[in-house]
């Protein structure tokens, strides 16, 4: 499978993978599926982090640099295709980065691994 990560499921499979859904993990952790992670989410993390909502074990960047080379995560950028396809979405979502993430999985063929329900009503792959 092909799986795009939500901003929450990269964090809590980086830092407390008893959080995830045990189908999550098991699809997370099988060499078979090919990971993404979207930089709309890393955008949303040092955010997050700035404002002092959220806090890291280290930085952003150690981080996703970590995962990239030890889980084989891909960086996904976002691209014009990606940022048209938002206009094309129904208000099922009000938050602009899970909107992003909706429209890039749709665009790029990718299964979107998350525990958000409202993900559901766009359609498209949804795992959790």
């Amino acid at each position: 499978m092909r799986l795009l990560l939500d901003t929450h499921t990269f964090l809590w499979w980086t830092d407390d993978p008893s959080r995830l859904s045990p189908t999550a993990l098991d699809a997370l952790t099988d060499p078979a599926n090919a990971m993404w992670l979207s930089l709309a989410s890393c955008w949303e993390i040092a955010i997050k982090q700035s404002l002092g909502k959220l806090r890291l074990t280290k930085p952003l960047a150690r981080l996703v640099a970590e995962e990239v080379a030890s889980n084989g995560l891909q960086l996904l950028g976002v691209e014009l295709p990606h940022v048209v396809r938002v206009a094309d979405l129904p208000f099922h979502h009000r938050d602009p980065f899970d909107r992003l993430l909706v429209a890039q999985a749709q665009v790029a063929g990718l299964c979107l691994v998350t525990s958000d329900e409202d993900v559901r009503a766009y359609g498209g792959e949804v795992l959790w």
